[in-house]
């Protein structure tokens, strides 16, 4: 299977994770699923809105939503995995995305209340569907390794070692002070 994103499977009940991992150097993974959210515009109505949850292993504390709104041009939003996997558990988060569960006809959702200077929208979403999606990128990139997919100590190293040109810079590129030729 692909890594590419945007070849996504369009069959609503499926996942997909494409992450390998071969030790040291670990393989992009992603971890997509298309589902139908509920825009819920009062508490009697609501209507559908196609969404697709994305995870990717070199963004690993996040998480994108692109709603698929029947514009050429998809919404979407971008937040941390973490308030999402709370929000399953219990209310979270602040000011632009929150998250939280409860039931809706006697089955499990969680309402993702999203605000923008552009407007505010409360979605709702099947929780064992975000559940399930969440669990996949849990094993793709578990807690507390994430800042290790990002290589920064890797980078920081290269950064920090000395070129050989640092070694000529280092020492030291001024004779004395005391003059050679007497002056």
């Amino acid at each position: 299977m692909s890594n590419d994103v945007n070849n996504v499977n369009n069959d609503l009940n499926n996942d997909r994770d494409d992450g390998r991992d071969d030790g040291r150097h670990r393989d992009l993974a992603v971890v997509e699923r298309e589902l139908e959210l509920k825009l819920v515009l009062s508490p009697e109505h609501s209507i559908p809105v196609q969404a697709r949850l994305s995870y990717r292993s070199d963004d690993p504390y996040a998480v994108h939503v692109t709603f698929h709104i029947g514009t050429d041009h998809p919404v979407s939003w971008t937040f941390a995995r973490e308030l999402l996997v709370e929000g399953v558990f219990r209310p979270c988060g602040h000011g632009d995305v929150r998250a939280w569960p409860t039931k809706v006809g006697g089955r499990g959702v969680v309402l993702m209340a999203l605000s923008s200077p552009d407007g505010d929208a409360l979605l709702e979403a099947p929780a064992a569907q975000v559940s399930a999606w969440l669990e996949r990128t849990l094993r793709a990139v578990p807690p507390g390794t994430e800042a290790d997919r990002l290589g920064i100590d890797d980078g920081l190293a290269e950064l920090l070692m000395p070129a050989p040109v640092d070694e000529l810079w280092l020492s030291d590129p001024w004779p004395s002070d005391e003059s050679q030729d007497g002056e």
